[in-house]
């Protein structure tokens, strides 16, 4: 590997790290200043409301510049939202901000790859950053338990800083220098020989103009996906299970507080045993499933979505643990083929770029869709085990939606599925 490959993984490393910590960071925060608990519940889409709404623009925006500097201007932005939240601006609004520069930031992580690696070496260095992402992930949601944890909170209370009154505040500093180290990784990574394309494709085009003129393109890319009789089923399938692990990290915070009574910092651990889980699943699924196969394991998802509802009825950690690992190893293996397929789908039918966008999009607006439906469930006063068995039917109603989906396209278009799947059967690339 180049040697500029290992600082795009440190930077992506300590990047995703703070991401995860704050989100644990910023739960406690609502909960120590009295909020309300819809509030907690609402951090989740608010996170992702810059990705759907800039979906269509963060690729071009990648292009535009090199693409380290994209990724230092992403974490520059998620500094600019912690530390909003440190001069008293609303936590919500300030995750938001957050959350718009790690939309920037995605489009020029994967991109940043093809640029500087041979495609000999992409398959490897897209395992590298997964892993490492589940990683930071687990090690994220730990940091972020234990510097709002009594330990370490009383040693960071004790510095005495401006503008940190309480534990949350004096965990979110911390992170603001973790997101600075990531930032100055960023600055190192090595620009690419790759031309850059300008937003503005005319001369005497505005920028609003040139930014708008992407809409019909993206619009056009996400029907092309829908339609394709293969892509729809892996889209609609990686979607869901997206918008369910998104908001599952907050789903386990609220449900360890009510079955186990556990605060923030013991909380957080059980959300790193379903990333344990996950990555778990994904490994076996690498391992054990063909492209050809993928869509064999769409009876999981509804698996998936009657577990979650099961969670109501554990109330021992001995059982909780294994419980939460299974459920993460159910979504990781079903995860892993689909999201192959919808790669291979994808780059057959607009090329990679735009197929993560699309992706991103999809994915991000079932996140804001599930998070906006359980925050409002708890706002009119459903307890946290009826938000949770809603949440898990509408995952396995939806799952078993797309099972009887995929079989109505192998009924009425056989033929079409079948060489489809030939053609992945084929793909040598994939």
């Amino acid at each position: 590997m180049k040697r500029g490959f290992y600082t795009i993984m440190s930077a992506q490393f300590f990047s995703s790290l703070a991401d995860n910590a704050l989100f644990v960071t910023a739960v406690e925060l609502l909960r120590t200043s009295g909020a309300p608990e819809w509030q907690r519940a609402a951090l989740v889409p608010m996170f992702a409301l810059f990705y759907v709404i800039l979906a269509p623009f963060v690729g071009a925006f990648a292009d535009a510049l090199p693409k380290g500097r994209v990724m230092f201007i992403s974490n520059a932005i998620k500094v600019a939202g912690c530390l909003m939240m440190l001069i008293g601006h609303h936590p919500l609004l300030a995750y938001a901000v957050v959350g718009l520069g790690a939309a920037a930031y995605s489009p020029a992580k994967y991109g940043i790859l093809t640029e500087l690696l041979p495609p000999s070496q992409l398959v490897k260095a897209n395992g590298w950053i997964e892993g490492l992402t589940i990683t930071s992930i687990i090690l994220g949601v730990l940091l972020g338990g234990q510097l709002v944890g009594p330990a370490v909170a009383a040693h960071l209370m004790a510095l005495d800083v401006p503008f940190v009154d309480n534990a949350a505040e004096a965990a979110i500093g911390v992170l603001v220098f973790v997101y600075a180290l990531a930032a100055a990784f960023n600055l190192r990574i090595p620009r690419t020989s790759t031309p850059l394309v300008p937003m503005r494709q005319h001369p005497d085009q505005g920028l609003l103009a040139a930014t708008l003129a992407l809409l019909p393109d993206f619009r056009d890319c996400n029907r092309r996906l829908w339609r394709d009789k293969l892509g729809q089923i892996s889209l609609s399938t990686t979607t869901l299970f997206w918008g369910v692990s998104g908001n599952l990290r907050y789903i386990v915070l609220a449900w360890a507080a009510v079955a186990l009574g556990y605060g923030t910092t013991q909380a957080s651990a059980l959300v790193g045993v379903v990333a344990i889980g996950t990555a778990a699943g994904a490994v076996l699924a690498s391992m054990r499933m063909r492209l050809q196969h993928a869509t064999r394991v769409i009876p999981l998802g509804i698996a998936m979505g009657l577990l979650v509802v099961c969670m109501n009825f554990i109330s021992h950690l001995w059982i909780a643990i294994p419980f939460l690992i299974l459920l993460g190893g159910l979504g990781g293996f079903l995860v892993v083929p689909m999201n192959a397929l919808l790669q291979h789908r994808g780059h057959d039918l607009m090329g990679a770029g735009r197929s993560i966008a699309v992706q991103n999009f999809n994915e991000q607006a079932c996140i804001l869709g599930l998070g906006a439906l359980y925050a409002l469930a708890t706002k009119l006063g459903v307890s946290a085990y009826g938000a949770i068995t809603g949440f898990g039917l509408i995952v396995a109603i939806t799952m078993w939606l797309i099972g009887r989906w995929y079989r109505y396209n192998c009924r009425h278009h056989g033929g079409e599925v079948r060489r489809l799947l030939n053609i992945a059967r084929h793909d040598h690339h994939h």
